[in-house]
């Protein structure tokens, strides 16, 4: 891994917002770095508050999609609620259908078959819709590629409305209103709302005319906050301020959804990360293994027992898509061994009876192993479907499109992408990869990089210091949880391998004349057992570690040398 210090901001800087805020310099530094320069900033940063939240009126199209909403009521139209299957995707149809029930009836949810229909809006949902009399459907975290389907519909007499996050193509659906801050022609203040953003931003429009303010909307905002740690948006600007909020509301207000999933942990108060790795998953599980309809059934159920039933079948799917995941990146690592393909830029690999629901995430595990790009293709009916993931500083989707004469379809973001193509494609598809990656690449993004906000000594860790580094959070792209680095600290002689293989390490660790120790975990980091006989340098995160209803600070060790 490769440690690289982040710019350091001037001395001067750094040291007016210490004295202004009364923090040490490290803080500052920090601070500084997240362009955080003034009392003013700092205030906005560690107290978000609902007034950032823009007017949703700045956004493309959003008067037209309203009037169009406001038409259907009026005329007593059905409206069927369309999202993709994955957490961003069912939370916006869990959160746009929910707050549309309050105001009308006539409302119904469609979320595509991840096997039969695949990613986005399918013609089997318009038909759905055609034989069901809808005339309106709202698509939500989908639909800016779908210019084939939304014609389609309008043959059909079917209005669209596409609200979606994702990087439009040069042609755009005719659809009724497209609201996506990522349009050229749209000058909504911040471009990085998820899909579930974008679906907040249009039920807070709808609630205008009905003189609701923000406020009318906080509890919405569990679903906003659960898409955005799952979806890996930047978290800043509004995204903060909605995560933040919505984080407050998982803690002490959240739906029975998601009241039934944290009551299966043994948590009394979730982080972000925990909505990463506790709840997405859960709810992500739904549409990998069984049908997303279980996830939108879970987050809109308004009776509690029925959502505690509806937790406990989602949690046996996750417990599906866990083996399932594993025994699909064992065989996948054997492939690329086999095919001696260890020492390339690319890992593609593929086996037609994989799980389509968990090669993303396959993909994800290869990256852990060959840090490079990686897709994993799998059969779906008579073409391949596939997963791309990337690596830190690689554009996956530009790679994707100089590919693009061996592509059927394919759409996704910077570091995350799905595609189908023709079987015979395939071999052509993956040379033309490895070639393209091979020749646009930095060799450097190849070895994974930590960067590090500030070098410190152990002694600065103190109960203030960590308080301050916490309010820092909801932490996520843009606004990491701040990494330090350590030089020539020592275990007291007690560290050790732990876990059922020995993958990680626990340590306590001192530095120099201070015998003060500090626990330390590191996660898969179980062979690097021999670089702490002697002095050794450690970057890190503070964590809280709970013990017996007792807390302490604990660094989370991400490499040591």
């Amino acid at each position: 891994m490769r440690w690289t210090l982040k710019p350091q901001p001037e001395k001067e800087k750094v040291h007016n917002l210490a004295k202004e805020l009364q923090v040490d310099t490290t803080i500052a530094s920090i601070l500084c770095q997240r362009n955080i320069e003034t009392f003013e900033d700092a205030k906005k940063f560690f107290r978000p508050s609902l007034d950032e939240i823009h007017n949703p009126f700045l956004m493309k199209d959003m008067d037209v999609a309203v009037a169009r909403i406001e038409a259907a009521i009026s005329k007593n139209e059905n409206i069927l609620i369309y999202g993709d299957y994955d957490v961003d995707g069912t939370t916006a149809v869990s959160l746009v259908s929910s707050y549309l029930r309050t105001i009308y009836p006539n409302i119904a949810t469609y979320i595509p078959d991840r096997y039969a229909e695949g990613y986005g809006i399918s013609y089997t949902g318009i038909d759905f819709a055609n034989d069901n009399d809808f005339s309106l459907i709202i698509a939500l975290d989908c639909g800016i590629k779908a210019i084939e389907k939304v014609a389609y519909a309008t043959e059909r007499n079917i209005d669209f409305i596409i609200c979606d996050h994702h990087k439009p193509g040069t042609e755009i659906p005719k659809a009724v209103a497209i609201l996506n801050p990522k349009r050229e022609d749209c000058n909504y203040p911040f471009d990085e709302l998820c899909g579930c953003g974008v679906g907040f931003k249009l039920i807070q429009a709808l609630g205008v005319s009905r003189n609701q303010t923000i406020e009318d909307f906080v509890p919405y905002l569990d679903l906003v906050a659960t898409a955005i740690a799952a979806d890996i948006v930047p978290m800043n600007g509004e995204n903060r301020v909605l995560a933040f909020f919505g984080l407050q509301v998982i803690n002490q207000h959240p739906r029975n959804g998601i009241k039934a999933l944290i009551q299966q942990t043994k948590k009394t108060e979730l982080t972000i990360t925990d909505v990463v790795f506790i709840i997405a998953p859960r709810i992500n599980a739904a549409g990998r293994i069984k049908h997303g309809n279980y996830a939108v059934e879970l987050l809109t159920e308004m009776d509690f027992k029925a959502a505690i039933e509806f937790a406990a079948a989602i949690e046996i799917f996750n417990a599906d898509r866990k083996d399932l995941d594993k025994k699909i990146t064992d065989q996948a690592l054997i492939q690329i061994i086999d095919n001696e393909e260890e020492n390339g830029c690319t890992s593609v690999v593929y086996q037609e009876d994989w799980h389509k629901g968990v090669i993303g995430i396959v993909a994800s595990r290869l990256i852990e192993k060959y840090y490079r790009p990686t897709l994993v293709f799998t059969k779906s009916g008579d073409k391949l479907a596939a997963s791309a993931r990337s690596v830190k500083g690689f554009d996956v989707y530009n790679a994707l499109q100089e590919c693009e004469e061996f592509i059927e379809q394919f759409g996704g973001h910077k570091y995350a992408a799905g595609l189908t193509l023709l079987p015979e494609n395939y071999i052509n598809f993956k040379n033309k990869f490895e070639e393209v990656v091979e020749r646009t690449i930095d060799k450097k993004l190849l070895t994974p990089q930590i960067f590090v906000d500030a070098e410190i000594d152990l002694s600065e860790i103190t109960p203030k210091f960590f308080r301050i580094i916490e309010q820092m959070a909801p932490f996520g792209p843009l606004n990491m949880k701040p990494i330090f680095k350590s030089i020539c600290v020592r275990d007291n002689g007690f560290g050790k391998q732990v876990g059922a293989d020995k993958t990680h390490l626990k340590l306590n660790v001192f530095q120099g004349d201070n015998k003060k120790t500090y626990n330390a975990i590191g996660f898969n980091l179980g062979n690097k057992m021999a670089f702490v006989q002697n002095d050794f340098d450690i970057v890190y995160a503070l964590d809280e570690n709970e013990w017996n209803g007792h807390k302490s600070v604990q660094l989370l060790l991400k490499d040591l040398k």
